[in-house]
């Protein structure tokens, strides 16, 4: 294998910083130790803040997103859950739901397009649905959904829980979770939190578990109701062994984002080099693959209008 280093010119993984690969070599210690607990502990505190999630219950998963994307659906859907897809990663949701034989509904919306509120209210005005999923940011069409826009139809249905994919947006594009009345906010540490793939975080509301209590217990690893239980039994515990090195990094990077860098300087960041690939994009005579309006921050696709070869580039 050739020595020379790889850059990553892909979605994700991405290229994680000497100092947080340096945060993978610190001496391992118990999962049941108070150094785990606090750790923990600071961890769920500056997440919070990044997802801008007030007191929403903070909870970890070693697993990639996808793992706390099924706690979700599968946890808190009582009678339905319908899908606005707008990719290949909101075709999952959808995905995730019939393996766990949670009734859906998929609502598959052309590629390159958003997720208008409109399209919500239309499927949440009929009183079928207790659930809705949204990707933040479709990897797969560089589409960044008006969460904010969307926030206003599901404050009409208190009653409809709100579920938001942010792998590719966490930490790369603001969110008010709180605010905008967010009931789960799930991510991974691939993407734009800039740490190697196997760990995964999510954000849930009051609300939200409130409706897990209802529907009991479902399944055994992803079970919300049994992550909570570890964190009120023992404060701050994860109920199996979780990966302690990538909890070392991800305390370091939030401190770099919260405290070196700032939040929103991070969020401006993103949308300066998006406008700068968007310039080299049509300078080369490339278009744009996403809707005008709705580009995301994180991901850019570009349509091969030239009908370049892509896997011999």
């Amino acid at each position: 294998m050739d020595d020379k280093k790889k850059k990553l010119f892909v979605p994700g993984p991405v290229d994680v910083r000497p100092e947080l690969l340096e945060a993978f070599n610190q001496p391992l210690i118990p999962h049941r130790s108070q150094d785990a607990s606090d750790l923990q502990k600071r961890i769920s505190d500056k997440l919070q803040d990044v997802f801008l999630a007030d007191n929403n219950q903070i909870f970890l998963s070693t697993s990639s997103g996808i793992g706390l994307m099924e706690a979700a659906i599968r946890c808190l859907t009582d009678k339905k859950a319908v899908v606005f897809s707008v990719g290949a990663f909101g075709d999952r949701w959808g995905n995730i739901a019939e393996f766990n034989d949670v009734p859906v509904d998929v609502v598959e919306i052309e590629w390159g397009k958003a997720v208008k509120p409109e399209m919500v209210e239309e499927y949440l005005s009929t009183g079928d649905y207790d659930v809705f999923t949204v990707q933040h940011n479709e990897t797969s069409t560089g589409i960044a959904n008006p969460l904010e826009e969307i926030s206003e139809i599901s404050n009409k249905y208190p009653d409809v829980l709100w579920l938001v994919d942010a792998v590719s947006a966490a930490a790369g594009i603001k969110a008010e979770v709180a605010n905008w009345g967010i009931d789960a906010y799930v991510t991974s540490t691939q993407k734009a939190l800039g740490l190697p793939p196997g760990f995964s975080m999510g954000a849930f509301s009051d609300k939200a578990m409130e409706r897990a209590e209802e529907i009991g217990h479902q399944g055994r690893y992803f079970d919300l109701l049994t992550l909570k239980k570890y964190y009120d039994k023992k404060p701050y515990q994860y109920p199996s062994t979780p990966s302690i090195l990538h909890m070392y990094a991800l305390d370091k990077q939030l401190d770099y984002i919260l405290d070196e860098e700032g939040l929103e300087n991070r969020f401006e960041r993103h949308k300066r080099l998006r406008d700068m690939t968007h310039e080299w994009a049509l300078d080369n005579g490339f278009e744009l693959f996403a809707e005008e309006g709705y580009r995301s921050p994180t991901v850019t696709t570009v349509t091969n209008n030239k009908g370049l070869d892509i896997l011999e580039l």
